[in-house]
């Protein structure tokens, strides 16, 4: 999959989560899940942009760690939603599903650049 493809899913993964938020109740609860949710959820496709503007492999692996953790934070956040019946768990699922692909390929992706693979 190539950068201009993950700049793509990323930003349609952050507009998800933007939405999967505002569908979330309007109680504490919800809003303090939502909010730690929405930010990283939206800071996948920042930092990924932001990585491709990286100046060595270095700098890119350090950026692509920190997508890995905003995706694999993300999951945790969903897991909450679901697992605190915040949401039905169909309407959560999907977006957990992606939450997890993207914490694997941007896993994997650090892992190579810090190996000295092509990033």
């Amino acid at each position: 999959m190539g950068s201009e493809e993950l700049k793509r899913r990323t930003k349609s993964f952050a507009l998800r989560v933007m939405r999967l938020v505002e569908a979330l109740p309007k109680t504490a609860t919800g809003r303090a899940v939502g909010h730690q949710l929405v930010r990283s959820g939206t800071s996948v496709g920042a930092n990924y942009r932001a990585a491709c503007r990286g100046r060595s492999k270095a700098e890119f692996a350090a950026k692509v760690g920190t997508v890995a953790e905003e995706a694999d934070e993300s999951c945790f956040w969903m897991e909450l939603i679901i697992e605190g019946h915040l949401l039905p768990a169909e309407q959560v699922q999907p977006l957990l599903d992606e939450a997890n692909e993207l914490t694997a390929i941007f896993t994997a992706s650090t892992k190579t650049a810090k190996t000295g693979g092509k990033p």
